[in-house]
């Protein structure tokens, strides 16, 4: 068989030879606690401290600010929960791009007393920033907006919308009303391609996933920053400046902290590559299927992702005719593949369930070439035929 073409790099991307290779001694040689007062376990504290040093110097905030986690879900559900907890019955705004591990902390918020919002985009997948200041309230705690859409790869005007909520801390201040407002990204599909220097985009908190980076999975950060009140979800010996007990996955820190790096570094560069694959992926898209529609912005959008619905044909039976060429994608977001629920991303933007069922996700990364594209675009226009 030919070598499989993978183009679902939004639901995971390969462990990074380099960053294997920096986890590599925290397996079996540096196995230590490093709550332990004895050298060796001091030598993998250090280590912990410098990956902290590192992760917070390309957010451009301090360490005590950068919080490891198992992934981008806890990370999102501590922002979420743990600013909830310090604040019983609060409200919070959500829009309706979000990830599960979100919308399902929020609904289950809602279930037990706090109040929710949620704000729908525009029809190409950008939020107003207007429609979320609207929709904050005198007992608004949280707003929560993603930086860069998983399914339909819609980059969010996050500092707009930060100094919209600026201006509504002060006027709070002005009138008496002492209730903090923070503002929350789940960032976790941006690490690869976009800014992620935390002055630049005017939050409180923000969610990294080491397994989209090029990281091992089950690795990740939330950035809390020094005001904000977080009640911790898991209680124990205090490890993560008593924000997230339990003994460290030493691995996966030194893991993301190395991958992070390396795609900061790479960012530019990638960009610019991706940005012309993807702008030939679509010219042939609409060339040979001219009926596509292409989701989202076109011009809002990070350059790995290719969102499409093809009318009147079924995404399941294409996505099984894809594997069997040997040609791997995606309906939507892999966490929610078993559903047999629309995409509520694809719903908020207007499509119907028809159309949603009808809608597939390239997302393309670092091996991607032109030659693998044009050869998609071949036979998904053979199988539709």
């Amino acid at each position: 068989m030919a070598e499989a073409i993978y183009l679902d790099y939004a639901a995971a991307t390969p462990l990074d030879k380099t960053v294997l290779a920096a986890m590599q001694p925290y397996f079996a040689e540096q196995f230590f606690n490093p709550s332990a007062n004895y050298l060796a376990a001091k030598k993998v504290r250090m280590a912990v401290d410098q990956a902290r040093a590192e992760v917070a110097s390309l957010l451009a905030v301090r360490p005590a600010e950068v919080t490891f986690t198992a992934g981008g879900t806890e990370a999102n559900n501590l922002a979420i929960k743990g600013v909830a907890q310090r604040f019983p019955g609060a409200h919070i705004v959500m829009t309706a791009l979000e990830h599960d591990s979100v919308r399902e902390p929020v609904a289950q918020l809602v279930r037990h007393g706090w109040r929710g919002t949620e704000v729908n985009p525009r029809p190409d997948g950008v939020i107003d920033p207007q429609a979320i200041l609207k929709a904050v309230r005198d007992d608004t705690v949280l707003v929560s907006v993603m930086y860069a859409n998983n399914e339909i790869g819609t980059v969010q005007p996050l500092s707009a919308i930060a100094h919209g909520l600026e201006s509504i801390r002060t006027t709070r201040k002005q009138t008496g009303n002492n209730l903090p407002l923070y503002f929350h990204t789940d960032a976790c599909q941006a690490g690869n391609y976009l800014t992620i220097a935390v002055h630049r985009l005017g939050v409180d908190l923000m969610t990294l996933n080491g397994g989209k980076i090029y990281g091992p999975k089950q690795s990740g950060i939330l950035y809390v920053a020094a005001h904000v009140e977080l009640e911790p979800l898991i209680s124990g010996g205090g490890q993560e400046l008593n924000r997230r007990s339990g003994t460290e996955n030493i691995a996966a820190i030194i893991g993301f902290a190395k991958a992070l790096g390396l795609a900061q570094a790479k960012r530019k560069e990638e960009v610019q590559r991706l940005q012309a694959l993807q702008q030939h992926f679509i010219e042939l898209l609409e060339q040979k299927i001219p009926n596509v529609i292409i989701n989202g912005s076109r011009k809002h959008r990070l350059p790995n992702n290719v969102h499409v619905t093809i009318p009147s044909s079924d995404n399941e039976q294409l996505l099984f005719a894809l594997d069997e060429a040997g040609i791997q994608a995606a309906a939507g977001s892999a966490c929610s593949a078993s559903s047999q629920e629309p995409s509520h991303v694809l719903k908020a933007i207007g499509r119907s369930d028809v159309e949603a069922r009808a809608s597939l996700r390239f997302s393309l990364g670092r091996p991607t070439s032109s030659a693998q594209l044009t050869k998609t675009v071949e036979t998904l226009a053979k199988i539709l035929e």
